[in-house]
């Protein structure tokens, strides 16, 4: 009976290892695979003189989850959106890499609770992050962060960001022809400052160039376009955005309320972004704001990212991609108009970074001409950012 209990026991313990070995080298994957796919109609395939058009361009896009998840940077992954080698392959210049701290289980546009069970914690612990990163969302933010600038710190072939000058070099390495690449970092919402303003200065510190308000709940700082009150700027949130301006932070409104927008500009009295979303009367959906508040952002000099998903643009399609850029052109002027694809952040999107040749065909195939092309596609976004980072 001893020797049957042992070997239970044993059973029992060998099924309790591999259980845990799968949970933490294949569940991860699982979870990257089949929440961020590259899913849709892609288009048709780019010509010849689109090919040419696109390898002069230079390209950058507003919003990327990629450091959220376990595959390396470096490596040319089969799935997910986004790494340095396909960056590489669809000409990209510079990608905007925002870090997520906190969303809610149950996640939708209409309504979410702040103390909504968070689906960050368990995939953190999954994917074997550090153990301070599993209560700390301030911690969360420096590590994706981190593992930026590891990347840009040891591949030659990824610049770090940090003002204007190192976004003149990039600019100018690339026209001489060189394969280099840009990355910003941002956060995905400011709960990731754990209530603490002064937390501000530490993530400028690790890198940030780039702050959302809010993502799919209200904090500290206001209400977000998808919680429950729908409220404007708190008095810390007020205070936040003057420290961030005072650090030549560029502030970012995607997924924060109405009211909130309306007093972030009020109080910036200039350009402001939102990273990644779609237009109300394009595509009228609980994600996207109003057409009028978008006119507010526009006539500041602001900036606004088209997203490549269904939920901003109502089709998972690059013609929706494109139809949704010329609305915005018609509607808030070309130049203020990017990319904001919100790759890897649990999306189908119909292209990978690898792929981007694809809405450059599609632009030429609703009549943008060249010179609109090369403002949507990056020179905008290049743009406000020479003005928007610290000097040196």
């Amino acid at each position: 009976m001893i020797s049957a209990a042992r070997k239970l026991l044993t059973i029992i313990g060998l099924i309790a290892v591999i259980g845990i070995i799968i949970a933490f080298t294949v569940v991860p994957t699982v979870i990257d695979k089949t929440s961020n796919r590259v899913l849709g109609d892609a288009g048709a395939a780019p010509s010849e003189t689109t090919l040419a058009l696109h390898q002069s361009l230079l390209i950058a896009d507003l919003h990327a989850d990629t450091a959220l998840w376990l595959r390396p940077l470096n490596d040319d992954s089969d799935y997910g959106h986004v790494d340095l080698p396909r960056m590489a392959q669809g000409n990209m210049a510079l990608q905007v890499f925002t870090t997520v701290t906190k969303s809610p289980r149950g996640q939708n546009y209409e309504r979410n609770a702040s103390d909504a069970p968070d689906n960050i914690t368990l995939l953190a612990i999954l994917q074997r992050w550090p153990p301070e990163t599993f209560g700390s969302l301030f911690e969360r933010a420096r590590y994706q962060a981190r593992r930026i600038v590891t990347e840009a710190t040891h591949n030659p072939q990824l610049n770090l960001i940090l003002n204007q000058a190192d976004l003149h070099a990039l600019q100018m390495a690339r026209r001489r022809g060189s394969t280099v690449m840009g990355a910003i970092i941002g956060t995905e919402g400011s709960h990731a400052l754990d209530g603490d303003l002064d937390n501000i200065d530490r993530l400028y510190d690790e890198g940030f160039r780039m702050m959302s308000l809010q993502h799919f709940f209200d904090n500290r700082l206001g209400g977000s376009l998808h919680g429950e009150s729908q409220g404007g700027l708190t008095p810390f949130g007020v205070d936040a955005v003057k420290r961030m301006l005072a650090r030549h932070i560029a502030i970012d409104v995607s997924h924060s309320s109405e009211a909130v927008v309306r007093d972030v500009l009020e109080i910036v009295q200039g350009p402001i972004i939102v990273s990644h979303t779609g237009f109300k009367g394009h595509c009228d959906q609980p994600r996207n704001i109003s057409d009028e508040t978008m006119a507010m952002i526009a006539e500041q000099g602001g900036l606004i990212g088209v997203g490549f998903w269904d939920g901003a643009i109502c089709e998972t399609s690059i013609a929706a991609v494109a139809e949704a850029i010329r609305y915005g052109i018609d509607h808030f002027g070309l130049e203020h108009i990017a990319l904001g694809s919100d790759w890897d952040g649990t999306i189908d999107s119909p292209i990978d970074a690898s792929q981007l040749a694809h809405l450059t065909q599609a632009l030429v195939d609703i009549g943008l001409s060249d010179a609109e092309i090369r403002a949507v596609m990056g020179e905008n976004t290049l743009r406000f950012f020479s003005r928007a980072l610290p000097e040196a």
